[in-house]
């Protein structure tokens, strides 16, 4: 993971101070690009310990096509707590809740949760249902389809977006509007490929969250589609460091990698949309301690 502490110290080095919608203040570049081999090990930062559950229920959040936060909640998941919190103190319905009893009035109150959980058409509404194309399945479809007809070199379409310009606003209410906006799928001597360009990046908490997501993303459909998985390219437009994680990012820039861990997954399951939490084993993983940080809203 020595690409993405050379990020990190990219943005230190090179970055403008820019002010930015949620008052904290970045240090901020425009355009860099990592590459990850995916036979090399799974791409886990080991230079702070990451959260693996939160990380592989969000994906299964996404692929079932749900934008309500009560099944990442009752998984112990609070990645997604502050955007709908923060809407629900805005209300008149607000109650003098911390966020921790806001988080657990969702997990077992399903009338509360449709009201206060749900985040407006984000990511899983539209890799789910973009204006009625369940872009999952179809990109599947189509990488087995030109796997059969032996056309693989030329499948240069398959892409999933979740940017829907009439829905930006609507996202923005409650969420916030896919800052990972489009991914596309390349096939080449039976290995899957995948490129994300994510349009804006939290280098300290986000980024590495992106990385593994969308790396166990590749490995999950490269194995329903008879593949073998190839490289996580990610690629940024804005990517930034807020100003409130500049000592833990220096902290973390003294630690040096450790061994990439293997990621396992059940070969019996033969759908994306069949794979369960259980599905999954992460062996190897090495980690340094974690390291805290505010989450910017």
């Amino acid at each position: 993971m020595k690409q993405y502490l050379n990020l990190l110290e990219t943005i230190l080095e090179k970055g403008t101070r820019k002010e930015d919608r949620t008052g904290t203040g970045t240090i901020s570049c425009f355009g860099h690009q990592m590459s990850f081999d995916l036979s090399k090990g799974f791409p886990v930062v080991t230079t702070k310990k990451l959260h693996l559950k939160s990380i592989i229920h969000e994906l299964l959040w996404f692929i079932a096509g749900n934008t309500n936060i009560r099944y990442l909640v009752q998984n112990n998941v609070n990645i997604w707590n502050d955007w709908p919190y923060r809407h629900y103190k805005n209300s008149s319905g607000f109650q003098g809740e911390t966020i921790s009893e806001f988080a657990q009035k969702v997990a077992d109150d399903e009338n509360f949760a449709l009201t206060w959980g749900e985040l407006g058409p984000v990511y899983g509404k539209q890799w789910r249902n973009f204006s009625g194309i369940d872009q999952i399945k179809w990109v599947i479809d189509e990488i087995k389809y030109l796997r059969e007809n032996k056309e693989s070199p030329n499948g240069r379409r398959l892409i999933v977006s979740a940017w829907n310009p009439p829905e930006v606003e609507e996202m923005a209410k409650v969420g916030l509007p896919p800052c990972h906006t489009l991914f596309q799928f390349y096939v080449n001597e039976g290995k899957l490929s995948c490129q994300l360009y994510q349009r804006s990046a939290d280098a300290f908490l986000g980024v590495p969250f992106n990385i593994a997501s969308y790396a166990l993303l590749t490995i999950m459909v490269a194995h329903v589609t008879g593949l073998c998985p190839g490289n996580f390219v990610h690629t940024f437009g804005d990517v930034h460091i807020y100003s409130n994680h500049l000592e833990q990012v220096k902290l973390q820039l003294t630690r040096k990698p450790l061994p990439l861990p293997v990621m396992k997954i059940n070969s019996e399951v033969k759908s994306i949309f069949d794979f369960r939490f259980n599905d999954f084993e992460l062996t190897g993983y090495q980690s340094y301690p974690p390291i805290k940080g505010e989450i910017a809203v």
